[in-house]
């Protein structure tokens, strides 16, 4: 039986897909005229090349992603093109294909953070005396300068003070203030300007056209703004948001996908918050939890819209900004209207803090729920500037009741600030003798007795008497009482020498065998007791523990004195 022979067959290899390039790189600038945002240095630097005025040193310096390095790869393509020096470089001949390629042996780019020593200064040095190999000039790029040892600055200085005239250094820095001052004076210093959304929202709009990409322009105008001025943040995000749906960028998907919060939400949050609505606001932050909300994202919108309505406030034309988004145009103007500057502030220096404590807090959302439970309270409390009115005017009472409910205090706080404000007002109006002042302390109950104490700032005196002292008989001048087995035993004869002192009148204070009544502490646990019954009960408190899971009532404390 003959074999069959098998046919041998050979396949070609499927063609490697080519590699994609990120947006940022595919889009780098390659002439002066492709620089977005910095057109005083575009000026400064074609003059310079025109008139034939080129520096033997630039400095570089401004925030990430504005464009520094490209700046400086500009500047050595431009003086080493092959046309000369010249403000717009071919970019096809082997002089700006190599610089474009980082394979021009005359132009070195050095990144200082790697490498800080003075040895790499030292073979920049050794490399400067001699002539360039290819291109007109040897240009020597030192990314990050600031990070340069002052070892390897000192050595770098009197070679860049008297360079040979075929040696140009270009230097980088986002920190302009740690490169020395030695080395800035030696150099043309530019300061590179962070790019102005407007001017990223067109040029990611002409980016996403050459990408046939189907791009909204409010989500182009959320990815230009989160950018903060970094043309290349910018172009990360806005390959990003195309990756995440291929061929479209829309604004939900772009708010997603950077965890922000919707316009009109953060104005309904934050309009809840002004008006103490407790409710509303725990289902603002229940829906933007489940939507996925980062909570630092949340703080940083309601202070941007803390920031926008103080400036609409202090400059209402500032609303007439067309723009701004229509929603902070019409109901941030309105909104302005109904809070004042101080109430403004205090909210900015409430959410300020409250970043810092997201930030650091184990649990980033209940942290955050903290921080608008306190601006919550805060809405109900007076300002600064209203409570001293109410003190000149002589309202403070009603104030000092105002600020006790607004901070959830009792009655104690409100009336010491009662008492304090009208003894004071008493010696400033007409000063009497001692001894008519203390008359006026009289006292009606054992209540009153304890209060005085608080009043008189004795404090751990009160304390102990609402804790050991059972009331048996009052009368003027006479208190009968029994004491706890733990109580001081010197308690019964200070609070006769007090009594006395305070009042202008003998004070007898006796014990006595009988049970008497309670003491005033056990009374107010018990009020307490009842009182937290009630609350438990309460359908606001319920959703409130309810928003929080695991949350305890740690402490109630009653607002019908500032009623």
């Amino acid at each position: 039986m003959a074999k069959k022979s098998a046919d041998a067959t050979t396949t070609a290899p499927a063609a490697k897909p080519a590699e994609y390039r990120v947006l940022a790189r595919k889009y780098r600038p390659q002439n002066f005229a492709e620089l977005k945002g910095q057109d005083a240095l575009v000026r400064t630097l074609t003059n310079a090349i025109e008139s034939g005025r080129i520096a033997h040193a630039f400095m570089l310096t401004g925030v990430r992603g504005v464009g520094k390095t490209t700046t400086a790869r500009i500047v050595a393509r431009a003086l080493n093109c092959e046309q000369g020096p010249t403000i717009n470089p071919c970019g096809v001949c082997e002089q700006c294909r190599a610089i474009a390629e980082d394979r021009h042996v005359d132009v070195l780019e050095m990144d200082a953070a790697s490498r800080t020593g003075v040895d790499d200064i030292r073979e920049i040095i050794d490399s400067v005396q001699y002539a360039p190999v290819s291109g007109r000039y040897k240009v020597f790029i030192i990314d990050e300068v600031h990070m340069l040892s002052k070892a390897a600055f000192n050595a770098l200085l009197k070679t860049l003070e008297e360079p040979p005239e075929n040696v140009k250094f270009v230097f980088a820095t986002t920190e302009i203030r740690k490169v020395p001052v030695t080395v800035l004076s030696r150099c043309q210093r530019f300061d590179l300007r962070r790019i102005g959304a407007d001017v990223l929202e067109n040029y990611f709009m002409e980016i996403t056209g050459k990408e046939n990409v189907e791009a909204e322009p409010s989500a182009i105008a959320l990815i230009a703004r989160a950018a903060d001025g970094s043309a290349r943040d910018g172009l990360s995000l806005l390959d990003q948001a195309i990756s995440r749906e291929q061929g479209k960028v829309t604004e939900d998907q772009v708010r997603s996908m950077l965890g922000l919060v919707d316009r009109s939400v953060t104005l309904d949050l934050f309009e809840a918050l002004q008006k103490g609505q407790s409710g509303e606001t725990m289902g603002y932050l229940d829906a933007l939890y489940k939507g996925g909300a980062d909570p630092i994202m949340v703080l940083q919108d309601l202070l941007e819209l803390t920031h926008y309505l103080t400036k609409v406030k202090v400059s209402p034309e500032m609303a007439r900004d067309q723009a701004l988004p229509e929603a902070e145009r019409v109901r941030g103007a309105a909104l302005a209207k109904t809070l004042s500057v101080p109430v403004l502030t205090r909210t900015w220096q409430m959410l300020t803090k409250g970043i810092s404590e997201v930030q650091q807090a184990f649990n980033a959302q209940q942290a955050l729920e903290m921080v608008l439970i306190r601006l919550l309270f805060a809405a109900e409390l007076p300002t600064p500037g209203d409570l001293i009115k109410q003190v000149k005017d002589g309202t403070a009472t009603g104030m000092a009741g105002q600020l006790g409910g607004g901070m959830g205090g009792g009655s104690p706080r409100g009336t010491a600030m009662q008492n304090t404000s009208a003894v004071s007002a008493a010696r400033m109006a007409a000063p009497e003798p001692q001894q008519v002042l203390q008359a006026q302390a009289v006292l009606n109950s054992f209540e009153d007795v304890a209060a005085l104490f608080g009043q008189r700032r004795e404090a751990l005196l009160q304390n102990t008497i609402e804790t050991h002292v059972h009331p048996v008989k009052f009368a003027q001048g006479h208190l009968e009482v029994r004491l706890t087995e733990d109580a001081p035993r010197a308690l019964v004869g200070q609070m006769a020498q007090k009594l006395t002192e305070w009042t202008g009148q003998r004070w007898v204070v006796s014990l006595s065998r009988e049970e008497g009544a309670s003491t005033i502490a056990s009374r107010k646990q018990a009020q307490m007791q009842n009182l937290r019954a009630e609350v438990e009960a309460s359908p606001i408190v319920a959703a409130v523990l309810t928003a929080f899971p695991g949350a305890k009532i740690t402490e109630i404390k009653n607002k019908t004195d500032a009623e």
